[in-house]
């Protein structure tokens, strides 16, 4: 898994390539928490990632819990495959998907 940063004053992208299972979940979760500070708008870019297990989805869970209270999250570029998964486990309702 490679994660990209851009950062433009109060807004972050992450563009996650590869795959979030159990074994890169940990490296997900601690870029994302380590880059929150200021930041108002997150986008996680999942154009290239191939796979999001339950623990990559915990992880945009506790992201999308702390960005409710500073600001918004959004989900672009959400493959078949994976908008399968947000679906069938809920998760459709609870992320904002664009």
């Amino acid at each position: 898994m490679n994660i990209e940063k851009i950062k433009d004053s109060d807004k972050l992208t992450l563009k996650i390539e590869g795959r979030i299972d159990t074994k890169t979940a940990p490296e997900f979760d601690e870029t994302v928490k380590s880059s929150l500070d200021g930041i108002s708008s997150l986008i996680i870019d999942l154009k290239e990632t191939a796979y999001i297990s339950s623990a990559g989805l915990r992880v945009l869970l506790i992201a999308q819990k702390q960005m409710n209270k500073q600001g918004e999250m959004k989900i672009i570029n959400v493959s078949e495959d994976i908008m399968e998964i947000f679906e069938v486990t809920g998760f459709s309702d609870i992320l904002t998907i664009a």
